[in-house]
């Protein structure tokens, strides 16, 4: 590991150990496009990260890393919704906060997600039957170029499970500045994961749902600030249901989740588990003992360590069921993002 540049590891969530050529802290749209164009200038890879809370540096950055803090939220009514718009360097969790202690619900199932608003839509965050899309109005885009600010409409963003145009045509040059929610007045809770299921639809709060999702978060998933992770590490995989139902037969308690489509969402740490890798390692890596959907830095591990981890865990899965299992982190290169399935092929 080389020791010039500027080190990384308390910048990503997994705690890896690497450096970047140069690392700015970002507070406006003006200071982003002159690091940028700086970075163009030297002809340097460049890289906006918010909280490095769903990425893998694979080695060292040889360029820019721009972290993410523009801030501000405002808020406006009208008689049907309530209307946010909130800066791209704002943390999420704090958010969902904000928004129950001015008494504006919609945003309770997607308490402590981790990361900054802005990374919300590029994944399309979901959690407990709620996914950013519902509750999008807009997303303010930056061409870093130009220095022009385009608003692309929440059914601009092609937003699919953990899948948005963020990912394709508005990946490279571009950086989210901004976000629109609108959340309505006309509340109604959403009770259809996990514990939720217990709550009473007719007298539960919002605050109850945000306190259920917060206590099922922490029981399951190691805080970050503890032991390194990256969340959840694959994608939930979807599936043909004749494949469902096939394994359905040999394990009849499969979580199984039918989607519109014909398809069936299986639980991909569910797979995990049944390939007996809870607690697995290689090297200072591992999967986590209470949610094999996680992988953790559990000793000094290398990006190398979580690599080899991760391979084997998509292979054993699709040893056992034949399903190959999607990386849902971001893997970063020396000179920028990698395809992740590529990268454990």
């Amino acid at each position: 590991m080389s020791n010039d540049g500027t080190s990384l590891q308390s910048l990503n969530t997994f705690s890896i150990a690497a450096h970047a050529a140069a690392i700015t802290y970002i507070n406006s749209t003006a200071q982003l496009v002159e690091t940028w164009k700086k970075a163009k200038e030297k002809n340097q890879p460049f890289l906006l990260l918010g909280e490095g809370s769903n990425v893998l540096f694979l080695e060292d950055f040889s360029g820019s890393v721009a972290l993410n803090r523009i801030k501000g939220i405002e808020v406006t009514e009208n008689s049907e919704e309530w209307l946010l718009h909130v800066g791209s360097g704002e943390n999420w969790h704090e958010l969902v906060c904000y928004a129950l202690e001015h008494n504006i619900p919609g945003l309770e199932n997607l308490a402590l997600i981790p990361g900054c608003v802005g990374s919300a839509p590029i994944q399309n965050i979901g959690a407990y039957g709620i996914e950013l899309q519902n509750v999008c109005q807009y997303v303010d885009v930056l061409n870093m170029n130009s220095g022009e600010i385009k608003q692309l409409k929440a059914e601009e963003c092609q937003f699919g499970y953990r899948e948005s145009i963020f990912k394709h045509a508005y990946k490279d040059g571009y950086a989210i500045v901004a976000v629109g929610f609108r959340l309505t007045k006309h509340w109604q809770p959403k009770l259809t994961y996990g514990d939720l299921t217990r709550l009473d639809p007719h007298s539960v709060t919002p605050r109850e749902i945000f306190d259920s999702v917060c206590a099922m978060r922490m029981s399951k998933l190691p805080d970050p600030a503890i032991t390194g992770n990256a969340g959840s590490f694959y994608k939930n995989p979807t599936v043909d249901s004749v494949v469902a139902e096939k394994i359905q037969r040999d394990y009849p308690s499969m979580p199984s989740y039918p989607q519109a489509n014909g398809q069936v969402k299986l639980a991909a740490g569910w797979l995990v588990e049944q390939a007996n890798l809870k607690g697995f390692c290689i090297g200072g890596a591992a999967v986590h003992q209470n949610q094999a959907l996680v992988l953790i830095n559990k000793d000094h591990a290398s990006s190398a360590d979580v690599r080899a981890l991760a391979k084997h865990v998509r292979d054993s899965v699709a040893a056992k069921f034949g399903i190959w299992l999607e990386p849902e982190v971001r893997f970063i290169a020396a000179s920028g993002e990698v395809n992740a399935v590529e990268a454990l092929s």
